[in-house]
């Protein structure tokens, strides 16, 4: 199975079941990948932290290589583009500054939002 999960929202309980579903795909075995955007690119700046209840899922995907992207318009504009370089985040910004839906449809996975 082919799974892109987009995560959109910035409230962290809703980025927490983004984190948990890309774990356990993963465990499953499946192909995901996590492209984060819109005001959950906010998150990205506190989620690389000790202190973050969600750090050690949020690291753990990295490590996994299982972060496709992050959205470069809505990272600029919630001024944390800085934060993504600095964790060697790649950018997603084939739409006008976003990613597309269609790359990843064209490559066989089936979107999910969150």
């Amino acid at each position: 199975m082919k799974k892109a999960l987009f995560a959109f929202n910035g409230d962290p309980m809703c980025f927490i079941h983004a984190l948990l579903n890309t774990l356990d795909m993963d465990k499953q075995g499946w192909d995901v990948k996590l492209i984060i955007e819109g005001s959950a690119t906010a998150l990205i700046k506190n989620l690389d932290t000790e202190d973050s209840p969600s750090g050690k899922m949020y690291r753990e995907i990295k490590e996994k290589g299982l972060i496709d992207c992050v959205c470069r318009a809505c990272a600029n504009k919630m001024g944390v583009l800085e934060e993504v370089e600095k964790q060697n985040l790649p950018y997603g910004d084939d739409l006008k500054g976003h990613p597309s839906f269609s790359l990843y449809i064209n490559k066989g996975y089936e979107i999910m939002t969150f």
